[in-house]
């Protein structure tokens, strides 16, 4: 009897494994956000460009890696901080990369305020590499995370010492909107590199930023009329350097709640001001309602920063970290509908005997659980350390190109699968991204009705360790006839699958 009923028991569990997953993939779903124009993939340079820009190698390295399509991931959005700068007395930031020079200083005796071309050369020279790998897609966006500490309250580029209150001095706002534009100009007429938006704050509406902060700069502004007012000025100061046709962005705010909130503070003319709404994801409050106020607005929206240490998948080993990050990917972009997805820093940690002003860096990277960031660069080889992180992101990003239109493809919540569909209309492709954070293999169905296959089936898998699993494995699989897809997922992987079609 007890023979009889672990039979029945496998049985059970046998057919459970084997039922097949079932997607739609139907233009009906797609997203048209910007017009249904997919703008790409990217990561803010700041602290681990500050960091490693002094290196040739590592900058040529780091380079390839992240924006070139063919050899690396193929991000083409860049966001460059541009530092306030921090009083030079000061030595309160202990990580060796977020310690970010500001472009303007005062002259010791006079008190004059003068910029120096030179102060931010680290970051600089990565903006060039990666905006020339990344070719005709390159997309540069500057971004402030405080004014010179000149222009603050506090007199600290970290926040003030009251961290829920305003940190930019009354009558600094005009300076500060100045020294954004000024500096965005210089980039892009004496440096050659097109700066096609800026961000004049991030996620300021928080306590996040007190002075002498140990981490980073950051400043806080009051939702309403401190945030129209900076928004304004920042608006007028570019169209007095011939800036017209660079986008003027919202708050960069943490989540989507406190962003909703804060738009509908600003004044119309600051309304007026703005171009696109960016927001942060590390909190998913009012996601959903973001995206439909961007509708209603008939606004472009990007998530233009999230990372985190998440794991996801069943013993999923190096695996969990890309998992997490596959999920939150697939996630954002269902709920949110944004024309962009831009990570926060492609690399996080640093090894360096040596480290930085007498600091010590974080590495290495404890690859088996969470982690920030997808690599590691160790300053003392020579060499950018790459993780499963690191290619699961590519399963996005070197299959889904900038000009695609993206398709949400919802999936039955206990699946352990999820699925982002592209639709590439001038290579006529279709791109299925798929997840399984299962420790089973799982069957996975399409129907694809909108569409007719053409040809051989493109699978492209990561899966497994670092050092004995799959990065980007590619086999060519035969074609399903009719308005059915077939494919087999491996546990605890990610697999895109890309094919010609016509939308029919």
């Amino acid at each position: 009897m007890k023979r009889l009923l672990s039979v029945i028991l496998l049985a059970v569990v046998s057919l459970s494994h084997a039922q097949s997953v079932k997607v739609t993939v139907s233009m009906d779903n797609a997203i048209l956000t910007n017009g249904g124009h997919w703008e790409g993939w990217g990561t803010s340079l700041c602290w681990w460009a500050n960091r490693l820009g002094y290196n040739e190698t590592l900058t040529k390295k780091s380079s390839l890696l992240f924006f070139d399509s063919k050899q690396g991931l193929g991000l083409n959005i860049m966001r460059y901080n541009l530092g306030g700068g921090d009083d030079p007395t000061h030595n309160h930031i202990t990580r060796t990369d977020s310690d970010v020079p500001g472009w303007m200083y005062l002259e010791p005796n006079t008190g004059e305020r003068l910029y120096d071309y030179s102060a931010d050369t680290r970051q600089l020279n990565v903006l060039r590499a990666a905006a020339k790998a990344a070719g005709k897609e390159a997309y540069i966006e500057l971004f402030s995370n405080s004014p010179p500490y000149f222009m603050t309250v506090s007199g600290c580029s970290s926040g003030n010492f009251k961290s829920d209150e305003n940190n930019i001095h009354e009558d600094e706002y005009g300076n500060f909107a100045e020294y954004i534009a000024h500096v965005t100009s210089y980039i892009t007429n004496n440096l050659g590199l097109k700066v096609k938006s800026v961000s004049p704050m991030n996620e300021p509406n928080t306590n996040f930023w007190p002075a002498m902060n140990y981490k980073q700069e950051g400043c806080h502004i009051d939702a309403g009329e401190s945030q129209s007012k900076l928004l304004v000025l920042t608006k007028q100061a570019l169209l007095r350097y011939g800036l017209d046709d660079v986008i003027l962005t919202t708050s960069d705010e943490t989540n989507p709640g406190l962003q909703i909130e804060e738009i509908r503070l600003l004044t119309p003319e600051a309304r007026a001001s703005i171009n696109r709404i960016s927001v942060h994801t590390y909190g998913t409050n009012s996601i959903r309602e973001m995206g439909q106020l961007a509708k209603d607005e008939k606004i472009n929206l990007w998530m233009s920063e999230v990372d985190g240490n998440g794991t996801a998948g069943q013993n999923a080993g190096e695996m969990a970290a890309g998992l997490w990050l596959a999920d939150k990917i697939i996630s954002d972009i269902q709920a949110l509908e944004p024309s962009a997805w831009v990570l926060w820093q492609v690399i996080d940690t640093h090894i360096s005997e040596e480290g930085y002003k007498g600091r010590r860096d974080g590495g290495p990277l404890r690859t088996s659980g969470g982690y920030w960031g997808t690599a590691c660069a160790n300053h003392d080889t020579d060499e950018i350390l790459l993780t499963q992180k690191y290619y699961v992101f590519g399963q996005f990003t070197r299959h889904i190109r900038p000009g695609s239109t993206l398709i949400k493809c919802p999936t039955e919540r206990n699946s352990g699968c999820r699925v982002l569909a592209a639709l590439d209309k001038k290579k006529k492709s279709l791109t299925l991204v798929c997840t399984n954070t299962t420790e089973q293999e799982k069957s996975i169905e399409f129907s694809v009705d909108d569409f007719k296959i053409k040809g051989p089936v493109r699978q492209i898998r990561t899966s497994g360790q670092f050092a004995d699993g799959e990065q980007w494995v590619e086999t060519e699989l035969s074609k399903t006839d009719g308005s059915q897809l077939n494919f087999t997922l491996k546990p605890n992987s990610v697999t895109t699958f890309v094919m010609k079609c016509k939308v029919k």
